[in-house]
């Protein structure tokens, strides 16, 4: 049985007391379950505290067999990053402008850039499988396109690890091995009608929006965008056409991360979950959560279990600790 666990985004004390709470305990080796096994959703990196902590209480998880872990979109772009472009002397597979700087800077900090440390994340990385699937169920860091999952295969080894000689053809904007990888690992995106944009709390203006793949009800802008509440009333409340609309077929449970959602942990139907609750944030109300998977075929509002940004370990509503 599996405990699959969100975005840590380098909050190392926090792993260590969600673990705790589902009685996991440090041995020689890390951490382990003497008959469990955790299940990271990916993004283990950039923002938090304490990456390097995080990197290698999960890695030695992994390599001891007491965990698994799926490629996060983090993780992709810090390959990236390092890599350089087989075809522009000089420049790298993730741009590093002022932007992308500012977003990994705190893990090349933490990490050193371009030590050691640093090449074996790198290298470690690059042998995390993209999704995992069994006969009971799937996961995956974003967004599981079936149409994606199988044009994705070629490009991926028998692990579903990204082979060495496709990462500068999955880099290539504006490909279509560019859209199936952004897509699996960073979700779905529409673009607005046109003529139509919004301007996000930034101020930025944009004709794109993240959509809500997963909920088959929402089925214009308004109600399938991904922005903040203070500027969804931008977003035309008009439908969006149906090739970009996604159907998951429920037949397995579905376990991803990446969409920092709010609130108490829930299910986003009887099949799906997503566990990313916006630890990354590192503030009061936000989570590092679990869900205990026990072989149910549904989603069930026990299974999640979580630890706050910033308050003692607490077991759904009860403040319980649990084994």
């Amino acid at each position: 049985m599996y405990d699959f666990i969100g975005d840590v985004h380098g909050h190392a004390e926090r792993l260590v007391a969600l673990l705790e709470t589902m009685g996991y305990r440090e041995t020689e080796v890390g951490y382990s379950h003497p008959t469990r096994k955790a299940f990271f959703i990916g993004d283990l990196i950039d923002r938090g505290p304490a990456q390097v902590a995080t990197l290698k209480i999960v890695k030695a998880m992994v390599e001891s067999g007491a965990a698994h872990m799926v490629l996060g979109n983090h993780e992709y772009n810090a390959v990236a990053w390092v890599t350089p472009h087989p075809d522009k002397p000089g420049e790298f597979l993730r741009n590093h402008g002022e932007r992308n700087r500012h977003q990994h800077q705190a893990f090349l900090d933490q990490v050193g850039e371009d030590s050691a440390l640093h090449q074996e994340m790198i290298a470690w990385f690059k042998t995390l499988p993209v999704f995992i699937e069994t006969p009971e169920f799937r996961a995956i860091h974003a967004c599981w396109h079936s149409a994606y999952i199988e044009a994705a295969r070629p490009f991926l080894d028998a692990n579903n690890a990204i082979l060495p000689e496709a990462w500068p053809m999955l880099s290539e904007k504006d490909t279509e091995p560019y859209h199936i990888i952004e897509t699996l690992l960073k979700g779905t995106e529409v673009d607005l009608p046109e003529g139509i944009t919004y301007f996000d709390p930034d101020g930025n203006e944009r004709n794109r929006t993240r959509t809500r793949w997963w909920d088959e009800q929402a089925t214009t802008y308004r109600s399938s965008g991904m922005v903040a509440k203070s500027v969804e009333h931008q977003l035309p409340d008009t439908p969006i056409p149906s090739k970009n609309l996604l159907s998951y077929d429920q037949r397995k449970l579905l376990l991803f991360g990446h969409y920092w959602m709010t609130g108490a942990p829930q299910a986003l139907n009887a099949h799906m979950a997503c566990l990313d609750y916006s630890i990354g944030k590192g503030t009061p109300g936000t989570k590092l959560c679990a869900y205990r998977w026990q072989g149910e075929r549904q989603i069930l509002q026990d299974g999640f279990v979580w630890v706050d940004a910033v308050k003692p370990a607490k077991h759904l509503d009860s403040g319980e600790l649990i084994p």
